[in-house]
C-alpha cells in the first residue's frame, strides 16, 4: 500500500469516527469529519477539492460547533434550567455511552433532571427542565447529523463533479 492510499484510508476513518461523534459527546464530531476532508484533499494535491469548498466546510464545521452550544443552552434556557441542570445533562450524556443507544437517549434526561433535584427544583419541575433540556441536545444532534451529511455531499460534488 503506498502512502497515498494510506491517507485516504486515515481520511475515510477520521470522517466515520467523527459521524460517530455526531451522536457520541466523547469526540468531536465535525472538526474529525473536516480533519478528514482536508486530510484526503491534501492526499489528492488538492486537484479534486480546492480551497473554496475547504473554506465552506471550515464554516460549516465552525457552524456545528456553535451549534452544539447553543441548542443545548436554548433547550436548558428555554424551560429555565439552572446551571447544574445543563452540567447534569453534559455528565449524563457522557455516563450514557456505557449504557448503550438507551443510555445516549436517556442519559441527558437524567443527568438533567438530577442537577435540578440538587439545585433544590420539586420533581414535577425538574422533570419540566431535564425534557426541555434533553430536547435542546437532540435537537443539537439532528442539526449537526444534517450538517455531517451536507458536508459529505459538497465534498463528494466537489470530489467527482
Amino acid at each position: 500500500m503506498d502512502l497515498q492510499a494510506l491517507y485516504y484510508v486515515l481520511a475515510g476513518l477520521l470522517i466515520l469516527v467523527g459521524i460517530a461523534g455526531t451522536v457520541l459527546p466523547a469526540l468531536p464530531g465535525l472538526p474529525l469529519v473536516f480533519a478528514g476532508m482536508l486530510l484526503a484533499a491534501w492526499a489528492g494535491d488538492f486537484r479534486e477539492v480546492g480551497w473554496v469548498v475547504l473554506v465552506i466546510l471550515g464554516l460549516l464545521t465552525v457552524l456545528s460547533i456553535g451549534i452544539d452550544f447553543l441548542a443545548t443552552a436554548l433547550g436548558a434556557k428555554r424551560v429555565g434550567a439552572s446551571k447544574l441542570a445543563v452540567a447534569g445533562a453534559m455528565i449524563g450524556t457522557f455516563a450514557g455511552l456505557f449504557f448503550g443507544p438507551i443510555g445516549l437517549f436517556a442519559g441527558p434526561f437524567v443527568g438533567a433532571l438530577g442537577g435540578e433535584l440538587i439545585h433544590g427544583r420539586e420533581v414535577r419541575r425538574a422533570t419540566k427542565v431535564g425534557f426541555g433540556t434533553w430536547l435542546g441536545i437532540v435537537f443539537g444532534v439532528v442539526l449537526k447529523l444534517g450538517l455531517a451529511f451536507a458536508m459529505l455531499g459538497l465534498f463528494a460534488a466537489a470530489w467527482f463533479f
